[in-house]
């Protein structure tokens, strides 16, 4: 597609189904309350009790992807300035960017709140990461708006895992919860983005194979910025939260067979060109997944105390 014009125009001709989607949104999430999920009855003052590691009762590695989550989250303004630009006051994407941000806010809201009550994280640094954060801001590297649909059918799907996998892991049933409900609500976003993103597809499947390549391609979560993302990724990656296999099986893959990718036909050489590209993903993201193994292997094997005689 030659121009962010003509993309916009095609997101245009979509609308009834944008409308229609939102509304399937509706009738399928549940509504709740974050405020009967929080142990209130754990929080304690932190002037008279300072916060210490000690009183923490989850493990570094889950404090550590919840705090990355709630820290994604907080990024909440930018998100919702994707698609605000864009649209007038009536269109239905207007409304839904309204809807998505206020179910979004609840998440950081209830995420915090589950983290302060039983002492999860120092409240100090993480009120500085998230001022650092949100004062950094998250600008997606789009070409046009089709992108942005592309990117957030990834983003959503990869989220809701995320989510979903940080509170099995959490061996508390409150954050375990907390955390279904959350990632409950980010698999209806992402029905929401996908059903958009199919709808594209099938008005221009060669100009939406050409975006949606270009966002898988290098696939990063609106998080690089948070301090020591690096890091904290890792750790995430070593528990089974969210790593190369995790991304590959239950993200691309699933999304590339939903869309039947490979059987798509009549498209433009552009588009002929980024589906082969695409269907090349999960085998070299496999590959990568497998090369992490394989190292994380020797290193516990390097680890592990040696044998008495």
């Amino acid at each position: 597609m030659s121009s962010g014009i003509e993309a916009l125009e095609l997101v245009k001709s979509v609308e009834p189904t944008i409308a229609e989607l939102m509304e399937a949104h509706r009738s399928r999430r549940e509504h709740w309350y974050y405020q009967d999920l929080v142990p209130w009855e754990k929080g304690r003052n932190f002037v008279d009790e300072p916060w210490d590691e000690s009183q923490a009762t989850l493990r570094p590695e889950v404090r550590t992807a919840l705090v990355l989550n709630l820290l994604t989250e907080d990024n909440l303004p930018y998100y919702y300035s994707l698609f605000q630009p864009y649209f007038d006051e009536e269109s239905p994407l207007t409304h839904w960017s309204r809807l998505w941000t206020a179910e979004e806010g609840q998440h950081a809201i209830a995420m915090r709140s589950y983290l302060m009550t039983t002492r999860n994280c120092d409240p100090r640094i993480l009120e500085d990461e998230r001022m650092q954060v949100v004062e950094t801001g998250w600008f997606g590297n789009f070409e046009n708006i089709l992108d942005m649909f592309c990117y957030t059918s990834a983003q959503e799907l990869a989220t809701r895992v995320s989510h979903r996998n940080a509170g099995a892991k959490s061996d508390c049933e409150i954050a375990h919860t907390m955390m279904s409900k959350i990632a409950g609500d980010e698999n209806h976003h992402f029905l929401f983005y996908r059903g958009v993103t199919t709808a594209l597809l099938e008005q221009n499947p060669s100009a939406v194979l050409v975006s949606l390549n270009r966002q898988l391609q290098n696939f990063e979560m609106p998080g690089t910025m948070i301090p020591g993302f690096g890091r904290r990724a890792l750790a995430m990656a070593r528990l089974g939260v969210y790593n190369l296999r995790i991304h590959a099986e239950n993200v691309i893959a699933p999304l590339v067979r939903h869309w039947k990718v490979d059987e798509i036909t009549d498209l433009t050489p552009e588009g002929a060109q980024a589906q082969e590209a695409i269907l090349a993903i999960v085998p070299e993201l496999i590959e990568r997944a497998e090369q992490f193994e394989r190292r994380q292997e020797r290193k516990n094997r390097s680890k592990a105390p040696a044998a008495v005689a």
